[in-house]
């Protein structure tokens, strides 16, 4: 008897994901149907559902689950389930006129051109979409890296039940790292497991995250290294560099009994605070009792605060997720103690100084930011030592060298150290 926490909204996994003989009739039936072109975070939330990582959803959000989850967090469809943010798919107004109510499309990958699945329309609708921005984003800035997206989005929603047929590249292109829920929840309930942190990666891992993730370790029975595989915006470095990064943290420096690690195929949207609750929504289906929630969590720019997306925690009503925040403090290297710290620990105030060419001028706390390390590497520069282990370094080292095009990496105020207000919620 499993005694992991029970997916989200439902006894069970609900995965839309078709087996090899029902998917077979399934493609062979989808030759006869309209095409509906999808964007690649559209088909990345379509896998979510397939592999079941979105339970309890059944497709598409109609425009009544759409509003209710810009402005309430929650499903009408389903009774008031708990749900931040809206998964759509949309449609240029001439294909969605050439629909008829009820009839079934196929929906094709554009960034891959693959069928991926069908859906049946049972609902059209135009949104609002600066409404959307304010109430998942809180703004409607176009530098916004999200905002882009929805604004980019096509004229109408198409909503309906789907049924998914691939998984796309990422089981062949992520081997050993992408898992389906279920997947992850076998290998919990093998170890014996019934607390387990979920550690949210978009960034190589450095030694704040490593930090973070050794305290989890402490109170939860392992922690589950779960990092996004999805598209991110210019100047991130990409899943297959971050998966080799990664890797090489882990297996040098955690207990291999106490972690595990996997991938997910959702595109990041940069909602701060709305996001880390998706964030928390999905890692529940996986089986993770905990989301470490720490500095930023899933922010961009200046945006949100440090902290709001563990404030966004107290506004849930109570019993609407199973899961619970692990809310971390502001991390850094104090070099006073010479050791990793957070505020919450470290009485030494000052600023690290370091130089141009990385090393230590005086100053107690260094900031470890992904943002600060990708600008360091971007350009050259040394990177400190504190920031991350040389195989890590070395591994981001040789992507960098080999880019052709450098991207600018600007600096928010949380990368740089700046904080308006540093203490915890």
């Amino acid at each position: 008897m499993s005694k992991l926490v029970r997916p989200h909204g439902s006894d069970k996994l609900m995965p839309l994901l078709l087996d090899s003989e029902a998917r077979s009739e399934e493609v062979k039936r989808a030759e006869r149907l309209k095409k509906v072109p999808m964007s690649s975070r559209e088909t990345g939330d379509l896998i979510m559902m397939g592999i079941g990582a979105f339970t309890p959803l059944t497709g598409y959000m109609g425009y009544d689950d759409w509003k209710g989850c810009c402005d309430s967090m929650t499903l009408t469809s389903r009774k008031g389930t708990f749900w931040p943010i809206p998964i759509t798919l949309s449609a240029s107004q001439e294909l969605a006129a050439s629909i008829n109510n009820s009839e079934e499309v196929a929906l094709w990958a554009t960034e891959t051109n693959e069928l991926v699945g069908t859906m049946k329309v049972e609902d059209k609708y135009a949104i609002d979409k600066a409404h959307e921005c304010s109430q998942v984003f809180r703004t409607t800035d176009s530098n916004h890296p999200g905002v882009q997206k929805v604004f980019a989005q096509a004229e109408v929603n198409l909503a309906g039940p789907v049924k998914v047929l691939s998984e796309s590249f990422f089981p062949e292109s992520f081997k050993g790292i992408y898992q389906r829920p279920a997947e992850a929840r076998k290998l919990f309930d093998e170890r014996g497991w019934s607390t387990v942190a979920a550690l949210q990666l978009r960034n190589p891992m450095h030694n704040s995250h490593a930090y973070l993730a050794w305290i989890a370790i402490e109170v939860c029975d392992g922690v589950y290294v779960h990092q996004l595989l999805g598209k991110l915006k210019p100047g991130d470095i990409p899943a297959s560099i971050r998966v080799q990064a990664i890797d090489a943290l882990v297996n040098q420096y955690f207990r291999k009994e106490r972690v595990i690690q996997g991938g997910y195929p959702m595109e990041m949207r940069y909602a701060g605070p709305r996001e880390a609750l998706l964030h928390a929504v999905f890692r529940q289906n996986y089986g993770c009792s905990h989301l470490i929630v720490g500095r930023d969590h899933a922010g961009v720019g200046d945006y949100y605060g440090p902290f709001d997306s563990q404030k966004i925690f107290n506004e849930v009503p109570t019993g609407s997720l199973a899961i619970h925040p692990l809310c971390m403090d502001w991390t850094f290297y104090c070099y006073e103690c010479g050791s990793m710290a957070s505020m919450k620990t470290c009485p030494h105030e000052s600023r690290a100084v370091i130089d141009e060419n990385g090393s230590y001028k005086g100053g107690a706390r260094l900031i470890l930011s992904g943002t600060m390390l990708r600008k360091l590497m971007s350009e050259g520069k040394p990177v400190p030592k504190e920031f991350s282990r040389p195989e890590v370094i070395a591994i981001l080292k040789k992507y960098y060298d080999g880019l052709e095009e450098k991207v600018d990496i600007k600096l928010h105020s949380k990368a740089t150290g700046v904080v308006k207000n540093p203490a915890q919620p």
